[in-house]
């Protein structure tokens, strides 16, 4: 009898805790619509993955500043010394005055008119990193979006759940009632007093347990959320009234490849891949610019004796630069961007074959759950028509109290695994839509 007061002790002091978080808490209720929209606007995550759409934005932006022409200013103000004029076996030294204050101001500007295609397919690689880093932000969404699915459903077989085990101990505490009653009469034992009261304690304990696994979701929710700390998330029935479409499933691998972010970032990359090796092949090629100057420079020290003037000189034309060290390295450089466009093609492939495995692996598991529900409609229907027969027989006198509680039971469960089988077809349907790359809730 210690166990079991020790037992009703640690219940006792769970549920007063519990009952002093609820009233220190906010109760409401979400649809799984409204979780999203939140999610989208609050996860840190998406809001991670937002900043590096905007980060890839402004990357092309400043590749795209190679199209702009290049303008150098240059000014400097020096002191000069005086000079040294010798014979040419450098005999006959003498010194030259030459004016000690000098300047030099200049400005140049030049247009890259070809670089081999390098510049425009840099741009056009920074292009498709902008469209990665959007469907880096689309398959969090997605993610953060079925992971938040997953949670939200939990909440609600969590709920079913302590209702269930409530009218339990409700009943299990009637039924203890009734064999003291018959103990006092001589008509059971002391044991199955005790044996009951074991099944109680333990119901208590499991109650216990979901409540604080309800509590772990409920905070996991709150944070991804950004809801107050004390907001208690109440899934809404809404969930059950959601259209599920029906799919084919010789229709899945055509909507994978036209909507998952993971296949479409594998073709991105191979297409990047391909950009790469462009940008390589050009540098094979030379840089032709246009190119024009200014200068202001003085004195003049070219002539002997100094000019203590300033001159100004400017020009128009055409330069070209040249790497000859690309003829003997350029070639090692193409075979790694080879490479790299092999290994692309390979790592497409791959996704293509996971996402194919994925998704059928989905879709059964779909048509699984759909006839596991079937399966707990009609027990449902069976323990509804026992549980009327136990009752009728019950109201005559005709069975114990014992099998009229084990009727309620098993009706009970029968209702939870109802209503749980229907969220697992709520569940395998978002696994699936998220497999094929579709958006839960628009």
């Amino acid at each position: 009898m210690n166990r079991m007061i020790k037992y009703r002790i640690v219940f006792m002091a769970a549920m007063l805790l519990s009952l002093q978080n609820i009233t220190a808490q906010t109760a409401r209720t979400f649809t799984l619509k409204e979780v999203y929209e939140l999610a989208v606007a609050n996860s840190n995550q998406l809001k991670l993955a937002q900043n590096g759409v905007k980060t890839s934005q402004a990357a092309t932006q400043m590749v795209r500043n190679a199209l702009l022409p290049s303008f150098d200013a240059t000014f400097s103000a020096s002191y000069i010394g005086n000079g040294l004029l010798t014979d040419r076996d450098f005999s006959g030294a003498r010194n030259i005055k030459i004016p000690h204050w000098g300047n030099n101001f200049g400005i140049e500007a030049s247009q890259i008119i070809f670089a081999g295609g390098a510049i425009s397919t840099n741009i056009e690689k920074a292009k498709l990193k902008e469209q990665i880093a959007q469907l880096n932000y689309d398959r969090n969404e997605l993610d953060m979006c079925f992971l938040l699915t997953g949670y939200y459903l939990d909440l609600y077989k969590l709920k079913n759940q302590r209702e269930v085990f409530l009218k339990n101990i409700e009943q299990t505490e009637l039924l203890i009632k009734q064999i003291k009653a018959k103990e006092s009469e001589g008509m059971a034992l002391s044991s199955d007093v005790t044996r009951h009261e074991l099944m109680l304690q333990n119901l208590k304990l499991a109650l216990i347990e979901i409540e604080n696994n309800s509590k772990i979701i409920n905070q996991q929710m709150v944070v991804t959320l950004g809801l107050p700390a004390e907001t208690i998330i109440i899934p809404d029935s809404s969930v059950f009234e959601l259209h599920l479409d029906t799919l084919a499933p010789e229709n899945l691998n055509e909507l994978a490849t036209k909507n998952l972010p993971e296949l479409k970032l594998e073709s991105l990359n191979k297409t990047i891949s391909d950009k790469e090796l462009r940008i390589v092949k050009s540098e094979i090629y030379p840089q032709i610019a246009l190119v024009a100057a200014n200068h202001f420079d003085g004195p003049i020290l070219v002539e002997v004796p100094t000019i203590n003037s300033n001159f100004n000189y400017w020009y128009v034309g055409v330069g070209l630069k040249y790497n000859i060290a690309s003829l003997y390295k350029t070639h090692r450089k193409l075979d790694v961007a080879r490479q790299n466009r092999e290994a692309a093609g390979y790592s497409e492939t791959l996704a293509l074959e996971h996402a194919q495995v994925m998704t059928h692996s989905a879709y059964t598991k779909f048509q699984e759950s759909k006839e596991k529900l079937a399966v707990f409609e009609s027990n449902l229907k069976l323990a509804d028509e026992n549980y009327r027969i136990i009752n009728n027989r019950y109201l005559s006198e005709l069975v114990l109290i014992t099998e009229m509680l084990d009727a309620s039971n098993t009706k009970l469960n029968a209702e939870l695994q109802v209503v749980n089988a229907r969220l697992e077809v709520i569940y395998s349907y978002f696994r699936l839509q998220r497999e094929i790359g579709n958006k839960i809730i628009q």
